[in-house]
């Protein structure tokens, strides 16, 4: 069992920074892919970034490629994604997710454990 507590949403204006976290318990995090996610009022929760038990492998959802980079701090049960020049489509809750498995995939069914999420809002 792995539980997700997601930090660091909050209100910015359009062009501005924000760095989300998300802290996990278990003695095993390393062994598990770790992706973050999305979802807009009225939309679908989608696939934003994830990254390889190791940190050596990562994949973005083209809209945030070059804006959003996805790290993750193994000795410490921690995902971070750091989000740079904001935009106003980027407003949502965004979860984290963990995956039991080597490989990223960007399906929510792929993910077994989900955190609670934090909202990001962009101001224009």
């Amino acid at each position: 069992q792995v539980q997700l507590v997601e930090s660091g949403g909050g209100l910015v204006q359009a062009g501005g920074s924000l760095r989300l976290s998300c802290a996990a318990s278990g003695r095993t995090f390393s062994s598990y892919v770790m992706g973050w996610f999305r979802q807009a009022p009225g939309k679908e929760r989608e696939f934003v970034a994830a990254i390889t038990g190791g940190g050596g492998t990562t994949y973005y959802r083209d809209p945030v490629k070059g804006r959003f980079t996805i790290s993750r701090d193994n000795a410490k049960n921690t995902v971070y994604l750091q989000m740079n020049s904001l935009r106003p489509e980027d407003t949502a809750a965004y979860y984290c997710a963990a995956r039991g498995r080597k490989e990223i995939v960007t399906t929510t069914p792929g993910y077994d454990y989900w955190g609670q999420g934090t909202q990001v809002t962009v101001s224009s």
